[in-house]
């Protein structure tokens, strides 16, 4: 059955591919996820001068929770400032936009197959909907509340993308699930 299902899935992979670049390039929905440092110059010649290597840096650092727990540590995160710093190398727009293409493929794909356990053939258009809507939201949206939480993410975009990506996802299989 999952066979039967590939129209869709190439479809809805499609479809969110433009619908991402629709909210980030059109409708700005991330414009504001980001806010510049004060003295940039000053920062980024800073941060230059230690070479740091690509990654996330977390700061002050606990090797150990031992270490997390020693007065040294208490005193240096209570003074602050308190952060993360992601290095990243140049961009390769090649390689990040088909890599978004890849995700949404497998994203679409899984959905397929949970909806191929859910459903036969000549299941109706509305269950079908609501079924890969929540699954597509959830699959969508969990990982950015959960990151949010921890390092203060702005998702006021990526709740919005999330249920437009759902419905659009929900939508292609929807209307293109195999007849009984």
């Amino acid at each position: 059955m999952l066979a039967s299902l590939i129209l869709p899935i190439v479809l809805s992979t499609v479809a969110l591919f433009f619908a991402s670049f629709l909210s980030w390039m059109v409708l700005e929905l991330h414009k504001k996820d980001w806010s510049p440092l004060e003295k940039e110059d000053d920062v980024m010649a800073a941060l230059a001068s230690f070479n740091l290597p690509v990654g996330s840096h977390l700061f002050p650092f606990a090797k150990t929770h031992a270490d997390m727990k020693s007065e040294a540590f208490q005193k240096k995160y209570a003074a602050g400032p308190r952060g993360i710093i992601t290095i990243m190398p140049a961009a390769n727009m090649g390689a990040l936009l088909g890599m978004t293409i890849l995700y949404f493929f497998v994203c679409s794909f899984l959905l397929a197959y949970l909806a191929t356990i859910a459903f036969k053939p000549g299941a109706e258009f509305m269950e079908v909907f609501r079924f890969i809507f929540t699954a597509a939201f959830m699959t969508f949206v969990a990982a950015m509340i959960s990151h949010s939480i921890w390092f203060k993410a702005r998702i006021v975009g990526h709740l919005i993308e999330s249920l437009a990506y759902a419905a659009i996802t929900a939508a292609i299989f929807a209307a293109l699930w195999p007849k009984a």
